[in-house]
């Protein structure tokens, strides 16, 4: 097993770029949510399409860090560190959703589900990478093949094998979504035995200053939809519209 990896900058550019994807994306939202587009506009065609793909990358990046972090082996108190910063930050979108939504609350969204595949990836660090692109794929098709009326509970939700629709304002369910974390950790020990991050190491120093974000993208996560929400909010009361 290598050392741990240093931190490497392109890393939290890749975190940062995907950050300002998403903010794109919950200010096209905002914007539909105020009367300013159609509705229907981002839940529909290539917005649809865009959205899985910034989830998508939020969640392989997941794994990527995982395996950067603990493929060497598990640091329990930082990875407890965490997870923990994490199920707040989901239990926080959880109640400020359901006073702002109501009945279509975020109950399973991307942190949830970044929580507990962060849980399910420890199982794959050790693993062949070949084994956990085979475990991806099978995560990724579950939901065509094992959706059964048995998990229309609601309490069975957070698998995303029911048959039914699901209403919420973001729903990111453990399957198909653990299958992007576990492609990271797989590409990710396959590129360090290709030497791919130590490479990487001194890519984008030039770029550091954008790193911020990336390196903090659970806070911009958890402020960037309030400070958006505001900005939309305070255009339409200046203009009257």
């Amino acid at each position: 097993m290598q050392g741990r990896p240093g931190r490497i900058v392109a890393l939290d550019l890749a975190r940062t770029a995907a950050l300002v994807a998403m903010a794109s994306y919950h200010f096209g939202y905002d914007l539909e949510a105020f009367g300013y587009l159609p509705p229907g506009t981002m839940l529909s065609g290539w917005p649809a399409i865009y959205a899985r793909v910034i989830a998508s990358s939020f969640l392989f990046l997941v794994g990527v860090g995982l395996w950067l972090g603990h493929g060497a082996g598990v640091r329990w108190r930082a990875f407890g560190r965490r997870l923990a910063m994490i199920l707040a930050g989901a239990a926080a979108v959880s109640l400020a959703t359901r006073y702002a939504e109501g009945p279509y609350f975020v109950f399973f969204g991307i942190l949830h589900s970044i929580a507990l595949s962060s849980l399910i990836g420890l199982a794959f660090l050790r693993l062949p990478a070949g084994l956990t692109l085979i475990a991806a794929l099978a995560a990724f098709l579950a939901p065509h093949y094992l959706r059964s009326a048995l998990f229309d509970a609601p309490w069975l939700w957070w698998l995303g094998l029911t048959t039914g629709p699901v209403e919420s304002v973001d729903y990111i369910p453990t399957l198909p979504w653990l299958a992007p974390v576990l492609a990271g950790i797989a590409l990710a020990k396959i590129a360090a035995g290709r030497g791919v991050w130590r490479r990487l190491s001194g890519v984008g120093q030039g770029f550091s200053w954008l790193t911020w974000p990336g390196q903090h993208s659970l806070l911009v996560y958890l402020v960037h939809q309030p400070i958006l929400v505001g900005l939309v909010w305070s255009y339409g009361w200046l203009t009257g519209q």
